[in-house]
């Protein structure tokens, strides 16, 4: 079976370098081929290398609260890059304080994201769901 590409990286003007790696790591010994762009990533950058690599999704991560701002688009970019479809997953700590992660999924579900997870999902969860979703 051809391994799924995915995109990974922190977006915006966000350092938090830890949980990028340990989640580039986990998603590579899952079977993915993983381009992990590290940190402070711009949607561009995203798009660029999701374009370069015919990537399969892209995996966005934020922590420091500001990912809803900096998420907001994205789709839109994608689909005039050519990635129309493509899926897009978000995760960490998507917002500013404590809010409702239900109200928060529905906000970056209408963004266009295929999924969003809240902050402390396992490895293991987004593993699974991205192999059901690019099938493999």
């Amino acid at each position: 079976m051809e391994k799924k590409t995915l995109v990974t990286g922190v977006i915006g003007a966000d350092v938090h370098a830890v949980g990028n790696r340990i989640l580039a790591m986990a998603l590579e010994e899952a079977g993915f081929n993983v381009v992990n762009l590290g940190v402070m990533v711009s949607q561009e950058e995203f798009i660029d290398a999701a374009v370069e690599t015919n990537a399969d999704a892209i995996v966005v991560s934020s922590l420091y609260g500001h990912g809803e701002i900096d998420c907001q688009g994205l789709r839109q970019k994608c689909d005039e890059a050519g990635l129309k479809g493509i899926v897009l997953l978000a995760g960490g700590n998507l917002v500013v304080g404590k809010q409702d992660f239900a109200e928060v999924e529905k906000r970056y579900l209408a963004m266009g994201f295929t999924r969003a997870y809240p902050p402390g999902t396992t490895v293991e969860t987004t593993i699974h769901d991205l192999r059901e979703l690019l099938g493999g």
